[in-house]
């Protein structure tokens, strides 16, 4: 195996504790060497080898280091990008990568220039509800589709206490933003560009200034329609992904496990780790002849955030394909800034 790919956080908080740390630091093909922590020192009571930077500029001024990982709030992901690149380090940056098209294109042409890759941290396509809802897909057994949901859920009635979230000034700000790319990202990465979009945003907490509901229309050659939303006012979700096609329909929670595990301080390499509970089967419901249906429960595979690292892995150091590709991270920010 090549040398571990000495590894970077710009943070330590929620995302660097759960869903980078515990995947850098057990995958022989990373190194976890360098935190930034600018007031509270945490990361050393986890991992003691690791050097906690007081900024940015000391961090991206270490040698030693070949990949960032850019976990910082949304309106900072542009500027960071790039003064890593401009350090001459890959990046792995988390959702949204950029808050428009114009800033993507310029931080994809900065990295092919210095033989550099920014890559995406869409890790949603690697939960075991979204991985079944592929394998359905793919299996092509509810015959062509016509009507597909994606929906990502929460009941937050009080405005975030981080308040940069909540500020229609501050760029990516609000749920389309904040929820959408994870979403967003499932669906193009499904179906790929649609001809055309239809973006709705609304708020309905008391005093929000930002957008609390989003719904997206998707609309595909032959008829098919995609729709996409999210709300912080669903105290009752119903079913995360709903398909129907000619020969069926599908349905299946969101009850991918690997967050609230991590929370909790399992580890990825830990047996029952990314394994949902028995009782939480996706409902397969297909029409052989008219007049019957069959009905089966469909359990979902591993929940695989490893895979995501893996692919780092493979393309920082054998310039495998990455699969979340530019051209789909064009199109999420395309649909997000309502154009279509």
């Amino acid at each position: 195996m090549s040398s571990p790919i000495q590894t970077g956080l710009l943070a330590y908080g929620m995302s660097g504790r759960i869903f980078h740390a515990p995947f850098l630091s057990t995958h022989p093909g990373f190194a976890l060497r360098a935190v930034v922590e600018r007031s509270r020192k945490q990361a050393q009571a986890q991992y003691p080898s690791l050097i906690s930077y007081d900024s940015v500029a000391e961090l991206l001024a270490d040698p030693q280091l070949e990949l960032v990982v850019v976990n910082t709030p949304n309106d900072t992901h542009f500027a960071l990008v790039r003064q890593a690149l401009q350090a001459r380090k890959h990046v792995l940056i988390e959702k949204p990568v950029a808050t428009t098209v114009a800033e993507l294109d310029e931080l994809l042409a900065l990295a092919a220039a210095q033989n550099l890759y920014v890559l995406a941290y869409q890790n949603r396509r690697w939960d075991s509800d979204f991985q079944l809802v592929r394998q359905v897909v793919e299996s092509g057994q509810l015959g062509r589709l016509t009507e597909v949901h994606f929906r990502f859920d929460r009941y937050k009635l009080a405005l975030n206490a981080k308040t940069f979230k909540e500020d229609p000034s501050v760029a990516g700000s609000g749920l389309s933003f904040d929820l959408g790319p994870h979403v967003l990202d499932q669906a193009l990465s499904l179906f790929g560009r649609p001809e055309r979009t239809h973006v709705t945003r609304a708020s309905h907490r008391p005093n929000s200034r930002v957008d609390d509901y989003f719904h997206v229309h998707l609309q595909y050659p032959q008829g098919l329609n995609v729709f996409v939303a999210g709300s912080l006012l669903t105290a009752a979700p119903g079913p995360a992904y709903v398909l129907h096609g000619t020969r069926g329909s599908f349905q299946k929670s969101r009850t991918d496990v690997q967050e609230a595990q991590l929370d909790q301080g399992l580890l990825p390499t830990a047996a029952p780790y990314g394994h949902e509970p028995a009782g939480q089967e996706g409902t397969l419901t297909l029409v052989p002849a008219p007049g019957e249906t069959q009905v089966s429960r469909l359990p979902a595979p591993q929940g695989q955030y490893k895979g995501l690292f893996e692919a780092v892995y493979q393309t920082i150091r054998h310039g495998q394909p990455f699969p979340v590709r530019a051209e789909q991270l064009r199109w999420q920010l395309e649909v997000l800034a309502g154009k279509g």
